[in-house]
């Protein structure tokens, strides 16, 4: 359907692309990935034709629609959402004016016979086809249904655009794209500004209604569950395969070590023959064989590797100035805009040194609350922050708000105090910014290295206290695992905003989960909060919270209900004889008990299992092992250790209280 022909893009001397050629086809959902500066998002513009690349073509058929969605964008405000996204239908009146002006064409023509003729006539009627299906469709229900799934509420539909933030403008943006049914989608980071009920709608849109698909997102799940092809962009070429993300790096990494072994093999047989010509150049009694064996070099076809882009982010939070105790103290904290109440009464205490996650659907008040702990917004009820507490705050547009006119070097030097100026091209470095990086202007960085720019405003002054809103947005994967090390590694306070379960998975300590107009407070990292929610990941919590937010409330009443009736029947148990258990109700009880009991045997095996596997594993490592892979398994096993310590705490807890029942 389109095919890319020898594309190359150079930017100052540079080469993104180098002579990449690939078809996009009818149904293919294509993941585009890469690390960040790659050239995703020029490869987006490209293909949208917003963009000319240095050399080679791009071929779009005349009769192919395509819709771009890119990762900014500046939307007007002069409309309601519904009239807005109601612009997505104003292609169908240029299809009629089209058909007008080819029908017209065809009352004044009289060559019948001609192939040009009849070709009008097959371009007339299809294109009545098309606009005869187009308006049998119920346009209002299709906007609404669209609306709906992708967070918007039917008060909204008569709001003005100017009234959203920028993200749900983004999200108004994606709907008239989606409502358009171009025949290629091109979508860069759609689910940034996306809740995990949201994304799940658009992953089913995507897989059942969409056409052509190329995205490039940094959420793992998303890429896996909507597409069925990987473009990895890799120093300037491209590796297609057509499995998604996941299945894609295994192979990737198969083919590596494949490619690698041959080349060893032909490298050694490139010596030995070499050593061969060398050792009998000069005796007549071998010069046949020494000819032969010349010929046989000269014919070998040389094995390449393919080339890895080894960069890497080196990412480190210096030590943490000490603070008070309890950096975080919260007594009935409550935030409301005019009738609306976002939360309420919400009451807890972050200790110094912990690390913990909020968590919730989009709009319950999480990023609001990080405002009220900046003093950025009032408030109603306490809010203390700890003695010789110093916050460093990332917040989810801050890469938007570098200026742009600014080079990556300059926009640092502007901020950076003291000693720290003369270390700043060390520290653009260590971010990937080294040698003419760090002469770029800010508006060509993609959105990952301007994530990464505003990154290093943290590491400019000691901060205790970090605050990150959603820090993953436009990182790539690989960046991502960086920036959980650093958070890890960090000693100081950590409060990370976020919807990304494999990057809040053992990293955080407790979670506070939003909703209902409600902050409660779990003790444990995600993996144990999900535990005890009985759920597989956040997207079925976030999901739970829009369909029973009422029933919690309910509940919760009906618990306190209950709490006050146990109350009054233990005092009037303790003033008389404690009734026996009856046969029955002794043997359940033992029955639970042996039960728990297994539990808690099961987990202590596994846990000694993995203790085992932790062991042997660093023992390679000692023993000189230390290529990537023994490292991935290092902390992908250590990790499980974590979590079975975590089920056997769970275990214990369960069987102390059936003992105490």
């Amino acid at each position: 359907m389109i095919s890319i022909q020898n594309l190359s893009v150079e930017f100052s001397a540079k080469s993104l692309f180098d002579n990449i050629c690939y078809v996009i086809n009818r149904r293919d959902r294509i993941a585009l990935v890469g690390k960040n500066g790659a050239g995703k998002s020029t490869m987006l513009k490209i293909i949208a034709g917003l963009q000319n690349p240095t050399s080679g073509s791009v071929s779009v058929p005349s009769d192919t629609t395509i819709g771009y969605l890119p990762q900014q964008m500046k939307l007007a405000d002069e409309t309601t959402l519904l009239q807005e996204v109601r612009k997505a239908f104003s292609g169908i009146d240029s299809m009629q004016r089209h058909l007008d002006e080819m029908n017209a064409q065809l009352a004044e023509r009289t060559d019948y016979e001609s192939a040009e003729y009849q070709r009008l006539i097959d371009s007339v009627t299809t294109l009545t086809e098309r606009l005869a299906m187009e308006q049998s469709e119920n346009h209002e229900a299709e906007m609404e249904k669209t609306l709906l799934g992708l967070g918007f509420v039917r008060d909204d539909f008569n709001r003005p655009t100017s009234e959203f933030s920028g993200g749900w403008r983004m999200r108004v943006e994606l709907a008239k794209l989606l409502l358009q049914h171009p025949d290629v989608l091109l979508l860069d980071e759609p689910t940034n500004h996306l809740d995990i009920e949201s994304i799940q709608w658009l992953e089913q849109f995507l897989t059942s209604k969409a056409k052509a698909v190329v995205l490039v997102s940094h959420d793992r799940a998303f890429i896996d569950n909507v597409t069925n092809r990987t473009i990895e962009i890799s120093c300037g070429k491209i590796y297609d395969y057509s499995v998604n993300y996941s299945k894609f790096v295994e192979l990737r990494k198969e083919r590596i070590e494949q490619q690698t072994r041959a080349w060893q093999n032909q490298q050694k047989e490139i010596a030995d023959t070499e050593a061969f010509i060398e050792r009998f150049r000069y005796k007549a009694t071998k010069a046949v064989q020494v000819q032969s064996r010349m010929k046989q070099l000269a014919k070998i076809e040389r094995i390449e590797i393919d080339e890895v882009d080894t960069s890497h982010l080196s990412l480190r939070f210096p030590p943490a100035p000490r603070s008070g105790d309890f950096p975080i103290i919260a007594d009935n904290v409550g935030k409301a805009y005019g009738s609306h109440q976002v939360f309420d009464n919400a009451t807890f205490t972050i200790r110094r040194g912990e690390k913990v996650a909020f968590v919730g659907k989009n709009g319950e008040g999480k990023s609001t609350l990080v405002k009220c702990i900046m003093g950025e917004i009032p408030f109603t009820g306490s809010l203390k922050i700890g003695h010789n507490v110093q916050i460093g705050y990332f917040a989810q547009n801050q890469a938007q708000l570098l200026d742009g006119s600014l080079t990556v070097f300059d926009t640092i030097d502007h901020v950076a105090v003291g000693d720290i100026r003369t270390k700043i091209r060390d520290i653009l470095g260590a971010f990937m910014f080294g040698g003419e990086a760090s002469d770029k202007k800010v508006s060509v960085l993609s959105g990952g290295e301007k994530t990464r720019l505003a990154m290093i405003r943290l590491l400019l002054q000691p901060v205790n206290l970090l605050i990150l809103d959603e820090p993953t947005n436009h990182l790539d994967m690989k960046t991502k695992d960086i920036l959980k090390q650093a958070i890890k590694d960090f000693d100081g306070t950590v409060i990370v905003v976020s919807h990304d379960r494999e990057f809040l998975d053992g990293l955080v300590e407790k979670v506070y989960e939003f909703g209902g107009g409600k902050v409660r407070e779990c003790l444990g990292g995600i993996y144990e909060f999900l535990e005890k929610k009985k759920i597989s990941s956040l997207r079925e919590l976030e999901l739970s919270q829009s369909a029973g937010s009422g029933k919690d409330t309910a509940s919760q009443t009906d618990k306190t209900k209950d709490t006050k009736n146990n109350t009054s029947d233990s005092d009037s148990d303790n003033a008389a004889t404690q009734r026996k258990l009856t046969y029955a109700e002794q043997r359940e009880r033992d029955k639970m008990l042996r039960r728990c009991s297994k539990k808690v045997d099961e987990a202590e095996a596994r846990i000694a299992e993995l203790e085992k596997a932790v062991a042997d594993i660093e023992a390679r490592i000692a023993g000189g092992e230390t290529d990537t892979e023994i490292f991935t398994l290092h902390q992908s096993t250590t990790r499980d250790l974590e979590n079975a310590m975590s089920v056997w705490e769970l275990a214990c807890i369960e069987l102390e209280e059936m003992k105490n029942r």
